[in-house]
């Protein structure tokens, strides 16, 4: 399943938005910041990388879907495996 680059376009921006938080978070951590501060960044970002992989699945299915590939085309144990590996 290959991915249209122009629909990916919110999710790259979702995942340059996780990589400065990330990148907020390392700052937390070298500048000896509190820790809830630290874990509270940091579930920023895995909850952004999380609704960014989402978004991604659901895109691949959805274009599944669209190509007239139907409910019957479409793998739904891969579709399931890459659901359950954001879990």
């Amino acid at each position: 399943m290959e991915l249209d680059p122009t629909e990916m376009t919110p999710v790259i921006n979702r995942i340059k938005r996780a990589q400065g938080q990330l990148a907020g978070v390392l700052r937390l951590l070298e500048e000896g910041r509190d820790c809830e501060d630290v874990v509270t960044q940091l579930a920023a970002v895995s909850k952004a990388l999380d609704r960014a992989g989402f978004a991604i699945v659901a895109s691949g299915l959805q274009q599944c879907l669209v190509a007239g590939d139907g409910v019957d085309g479409v793998d739904v144990k891969k579709m399931e495996k890459l659901f359950l590996s954001l879990a």
